[in-house]
Order: C-alpha cells, then sequence, then structure tokens
C-alpha cells in the first residue's frame, strides 16, 4: 500500500534509536515489512505484530530473504489484546499510523498502558498519527469521535491535545509535524519516553 521504501518516520526514528543505543523494538502494525526490514539492517532486534496473515507471510519471507531471520521476530496479532510479552522488555516500541486505524480513545488508552508495561523504564514510544489539518479530515461518514471513513476505509485524526491526553506514564519529547506522500498526508511525529 506504501510502497517498499522504508517510511520517512522510520528514517527519523533509527536517528533517535542510534542516539539512545536501543538495540530492540517492538513494531506494531507492521504491514508489509518495510520498516521492520530497514530496522533489521541496521542491526536492531525487531518483534513484529500485524492482524493480517499475509503481512505477517510477507515479512518473514523477506526476512529470510535478506539473510535478517536472526534479527526479526513476526506474529499475527490483535493489537486489542492483551500482549503476550514479558514486562519491561523492550527498549522502545515503533508505529506508524497504526493509532489511526479504526481505534477508539479507550482501544488506544489500553493499548498505551500495554506498551508502557512492556517498555524498560525510560524506554521510547514513537508512533505517527494523521493529524486535524489533513485534507481528509471531517471528509467522509463520520464514524465517531475523529474517525471518518473514506473508500471503505476508517482513519483517527488526531490534535495535539488527543496526543497529549494520552500521556498517562509517558513523557512527551517530540512532536512535530511532517508530510507523506503524494496528497500529501499530513502527520505528527510523536516521540514519549515512559516515565516510571
Amino acid at each position: 500500500m506504501f510502497g517498499l521504501e522504508p517510511s520517512l518516520s522510520a528514517k527519523k526514528s533509527l536517528e533517535i534509536f542510534k542516539k539512545n543505543k536501543i538495540k530492540n523494538i517492538l513494531e506494531l502494525g507492521a504491514g508489509l515489512g518495510r520498516d521492520t526490514i530497514f530496522f533489521a539492517q541496521n542491526s536492531i532486534q525487531v518483534h513484529a505484530l500485524d492482524y493480517s496473515p499475509s503481512g505477517i507471510k510477507v515479512i518473514k519471507e523477506k526476512a529470510k530473504k535478506y539473510n535478517l531471520d536472526h534479527l526479526i521476530t513476526a506474529e499475527i496479532f490483535d493489537i486489542r489484546d492483551t500482549f503476550k510479552i514479558n514486562n519491561k522488555f523492550f527498549d522502545a516500541c515503533y508505529s506508524h499510523m497504526l493509532y489511526c486505524m479504526a481505534l477508539s480513545t479507550s482501544d488506544l488508552i489500553k493499548i498505551n498502558a500495554e506498551i508502557n508495561r512492556v517498555l524498560k523504564t525510560g524506554g521510547l514510544n514513537i508512533y505517527t498519527v494523521r493529524n486535524d489539518i489533513d485534507g481528509d479530515y471531517k471528509n467522509g461518514i463520520h464514524r465517531g469521535e475523529d474517525m471518518y471513513e473514506a473508500n471503505g476505509f476508517i482513519v483517527h485524526f488526531f490534535t495535539k491535545d488527543k496526543i497529549n491526553s494520552l500521556l498517562s506514564d509517558f513523557d512527551n519529547l517530540i512532536l512535530e509535524q511532517f508530510d507523506e506522500g503524494n496528497f500529501p498526508r499530513k502527520l505528527y511525529f510523536v516521540v514519549n519516553k515512559k516515565n516510571n
């Protein structure tokens, strides 16, 4: 859907990972693995989760093809479930546009609590979301909260206030806007640090 090259957010995240000596990450909503492969090619251990069996199959195939299977674990997972991961296991969590799927605020609060649980003290949660100045915001069928459906796809849009409202047990380090794609999509790049 988004091409084969790593996303801009993955490139920005890698700089942060290197600076903070991050060695193992949890990637949520890994899709077809374009960012998963990029991180692994840069010697980061990636545990990739996605709801799509076909997406996970592609990631596993790419991991073998590029001899990265020692750095990549990929599994089918519904993000709304409790993670089958030990407490304080990962240095960081990364997700590109997962938060703007058809997830309610209560779903997001639960996901954030699970991310907090599996991150080491001081661990980072880096995510991107489409924002309230995106050209698609308030277009299509309203599906509750800040969610709108267009072409059969529901997008949850974020204000800065919504991002800040999800900060429980995290401190925000970076909140900046960037553009992606031809449209272009307007996104926020969010970096939060676990504070407990």
